[in-house]
């Protein structure tokens, strides 16, 4: 398997002496092949469980969408969690719109991302020209719906509505199941 990751994000993969890139082929028993010069990541699968070799490809591009190494080591440790891409380059046409529609999802000192991580129980990242969501699947489908509300210039009190409702049916569900 092959991913491009951003040149900025490399150094990041590999981690300090090498100690990200060694944890991650540790727990896959796969091997990364990192061309630092060109961001070409090749990830062979160990001979034991090829599956982790695809879970491995998910932990890459997590990392390569901004997030930070342990956040992205979720992906390995719980089978059912997932990465979701948002590509913001297909909405947006200039820099300045890029700006305003990453601002409206960080929100003034970081305050809507995180009103939606604490409501939905997933991760985000924005990064470049993406949003990136670590979480369950009906976890992503909420925080996603929300994103594109914000994206769509929804007023962010609304967003923070819908967001406490699905919040209060995923807590309520999960009881349910208890």
């Amino acid at each position: 398997m092959h991913i491009k990751i951003p040149a900025d994000r490399i150094g990041v993969l590999v981690g300090p002496s090498g100690s990200v890139k060694s944890t991650l082929e540790e727990k896959t028993g796969a091997t990364l092949d990192i061309d630092s010069d060109t961001g070409a990541v090749e990830i062979i699968a160990g001979e034991e469980d090829p599956i982790m070799a695809m879970r491995l490809a998910e932990v890459v591009r997590a990392i390569a969408r901004g997030f930070s190494p342990e956040r992205a080591y979720s992906l390995l440790e719980e089978e059912m969690l997932m990465l979701d891409v948002i590509d913001l380059s297909r909405i947006c046409n200039t820099k300045s719109d890029m700006a305003r529609i990453k601002g409206r999802i960080i929100g003034k000192d970081g305050r809507t991302r995180e009103i939606t991580e604490k409501l939905t129980g997933v991760g985000i990242s924005v990064y470049g020209k993406t949003v990136g969501i670590i979480g369950y699947p009906e976890q992503i489908r909420i925080a996603r719906a929300a994103i594109e509300m914000l994206i769509d210039g929804a007023p962010h009190g609304a967003v923070y509505g819908y967001l406490e409702k699905k919040n209060q049916e995923l807590v309520s569900s999960s009881i349910d199941e208890l």
